[in-house]
Parts: structure tokens; sequence; C-alpha cells
């Protein structure tokens, strides 16, 4: 019998991961940008500033929205914020605001958008101050990340004492979208934390990245 030819949607759709490899619960297997930001990503340790800055921005931009909808924009942000230069956000008038808010490629919520704005002006009074944004930021965990054992996902809380004092000390400084939650996230987003699962095979050479760190 001769099988029937796939539709076109079947065609392109993509197909899950089957390496074997165990992974967190939340990776969306059936997305490659999902699984490469799990797979290379997410908990490894952040010092860069201007992807520092672009995950700021991001988690900020997710507030009320799933992560895969941020991720599957992720290069319309890119281009559309001049590649997350901190200096040319900082300078962004209303106008450049409005255009933004027409751009379909990106969440078009105005206060997130007027939010990243004011969150790289904020940014740079930081780096003024402390040389980097990275040596204010890792100063929370004393440059060394956090490392979580949590066997199932329920074990994460969605924000810890630590994201409550960094996100108290970010909305002083006058940052917007940093609600101890969304903090958090960003903490495991930049690596901060490790809440890989025990089970996940990320979670061990994640944890060595941080060992490595703490002994350069």
């Amino acid at each position: 019998m001769t099988a029937a030819k796939p539709t076109q949607a079947a065609k392109f759709a993509p197909e899950p991961v089957a390496d074997g490899r165990a992974r967190c619960g939340w990776a969306k297997l059936t997305n490659p940008l999902y699984v490469h930001y799990h797979d290379a990503e997410w908990g490894v340790p952040e010092h860069d500033e201007r992807a520092l800055f672009e995950k700021l921005v991001l988690d900020g931009h997710q507030a009320g929205l799933s992560w895969e909808t941020i991720l599957n924009k992720r290069e319309n942000y890119r281009r559309a914020f001049d590649g997350f230069a901190i200096e040319k956000v900082a300078r962004y008038t209303p106008a450049r605001i409005e255009r933004l808010l027409l751009d379909a490629g990106l969440v078009r919520n105005r206060q997130k958008m007027t939010s990243a704005v004011t969150n790289a002006r904020a940014f740079l009074q930081v780096q003024e101050q402390f040389g980097t944004f990275d040596k204010f930021l890792w100063a929370y965990v004393d440059g060394t990340p956090v490392q979580n054992q949590h066997a199932t996902l329920g074990h994460i809380q969605p924000c810890t004492e630590l994201s409550d004092a960094l996100s108290k000390e970010l909305s002083r400084r006058g940052f917007k979208f940093v609600g101890s939650t969304i903090v958090y996230a960003y903490m495991q987003a930049v690596g901060m934390v490790n809440d890989h699962l025990t089970s996940c095979f990320r979670c061990e050479p994640v944890r060595k990245l941080g060992l490595r760190r703490r002994r350069a």
C-alpha cells in the first residue's frame, strides 16, 4: 500500500527531540529554539553586559506570556532593539517607541516597550557606579551560582528571599518589570541559580561551570 503524502503543515512540523537525554520537564521538545535554550543557555553563568541586558528585557516582556512566545520572537527583538546595544536603547525617543509598537514581531505592550528604554538607562547608571552591571548582579551570590538539587519541577519555587532582595534593589534603582518572580526567572536564565532537575543531563555540566568560575 502506498503511503499517503504528508500535508504541507506536517511536512514542515518540527520533529520532537529523541536523543535519549533526560531534560527538565518545561523544555518543549518539539520546538528547536526551546531545546537549544534549555541545552545551551539556561543556567549557564552569564557575564556579558549585552547579554545580561537582553535577558533582562526579554524576561520583563515575558510577564503574563509563555517563554516560548518570547523565544519565537527573540530574533525580532534583536533586530528591533539594535542587538540590545545598551547605549542605543537608552537613547530611544518616544517616536522610536511608537514605531516599535507597530512591529508585529514584538510584544506590542506600551508599558513593556517603555520599560526597555527605562531599564537601559538604569543599567547604564549601575555600570557607572559599579564598573559593570555584572559586578553589581553577581555580588548577590558572591560570584558563585546557587546549586539547587530539585528532583521535580514542583520543588522549584517561583521566587526566593534572594530574588525578593534583588527585585527590591532593582526597583529602587528605577528598573521596571522586575518583580520577584520575574527576577528569579532572570537569575535562572543568567546562571545565578542552577535549577536544572537532578535527572536532567545538563544539571551536572552546569554545576561544573559554576565551580570553574569560582576557581577562576
